[in-house]
């Protein structure tokens, strides 16, 4: 499989919101170079990217910013997180190594071997994970520069029952799970996207991912960047694993403008 679009874009809002719409784990593509060093045979990689893809989360993302009264901006990846995880911490830090799922995965979600266990990372970071964090970081110091602060709300999904590789599985699986940092993540947002979120079903914080991803050059230094990850239950609104989006979709769409309208401000 080829890339039938760049690695990732920046797709640009108005010039006076401080708002990113960060989607980093929605595609499917693997660019044939990286396709080798896999050891599933076809059938079982799209079984996996079924499982391990925020599916539709795109759409979703342009879907909230047609409805926002003031565009935000979007940064989409338009590789699969099995190219590498843009997400992961590239070092140690990374508690999901413990299950061959740090920034280049060397096992599936059923646990199951992905790449070989010897496989050496780092050329798949030299190569796609550290231009990503680059133009991410370009990204926020741009909001940064032009409206004084900068708002990452991080689009995800989840499946509605548990995959082997979770860590923390048995906590609640609400509709919408959002994710915080206890520094990036103050009071008014939280509040503000639980708000938003009223009519999308039940809404809990941190339960059964949590966390939100900010750049390693912003992260714990710099409170004008403020994050939250958004994780949609994926059964409200689509056809499990890798099935198509319905209707559903269309709720968490109105909730993330709404969001993204309460914190333009």
């Amino acid at each position: 499989m080829t890339p039938a679009a760049p690695p990732f874009e920046f797709l640009p809002g108005a010039a006076h919101s401080p708002v990113i719409l960060h989607v980093p784990h929605s595609a499917r593509e693997i660019p044939a170079e990286v396709r080798s060093g896999i050891v599933l045979d076809d059938a079982a990689l799209e079984r996996e990217l079924d499982h391990i893809t925020d599916a539709h989360t795109a759409e979703l993302a342009e879907a909230a910013a047609r409805r926002s009264a003031v565009t935000p901006w979007r940064f989409v990846n338009r590789l699969s997180r099995l190219v590498v995880d843009p997400e992961r911490f590239p070092d140690e830090r990374e508690e999901m190594l413990s299950v061959g799922m740090g920034a280049v995965y060397t096992r599936t979600t059923h646990r199951d071997a992905l790449r070989p266990a010897d496989t050496d990372p780092e050329p798949l970071i030299d190569r796609w994970f550290w231009p990503y964090a680059q133009a991410m970081t370009e990204a926020v110091a741009d909001r940064l520069a032009a409206t004084g602060r900068a708002v990452i709300i991080d689009v995800h999904s989840y499946p509605s029952a548990p995959l082997p590789y979770e860590l923390h599985a048995e906590g609640p699986r609400p509709a919408v799970c959002l994710g915080t940092d206890s520094f990036h993540t103050p009071p008014e947002l939280r509040a503000a996207a639980r708000e938003a979120f009223v009519g999308c079903g039940e809404t809990g914080f941190d339960s059964p991912f949590s966390g939100t991803y900010v750049p390693l050059e912003f992260y714990g230094r710099d409170p004008r960047v403020s994050a939250l990850m958004v994780e949609v239950r994926r059964d409200t609104y689509m056809t499990e694993p890798g099935g198509p989006a319905g209707p559903g979709l269309a709720p968490p769409a109105s909730a993330l403008a709404a969001l993204v309208d309460a914190v333009t401000g």
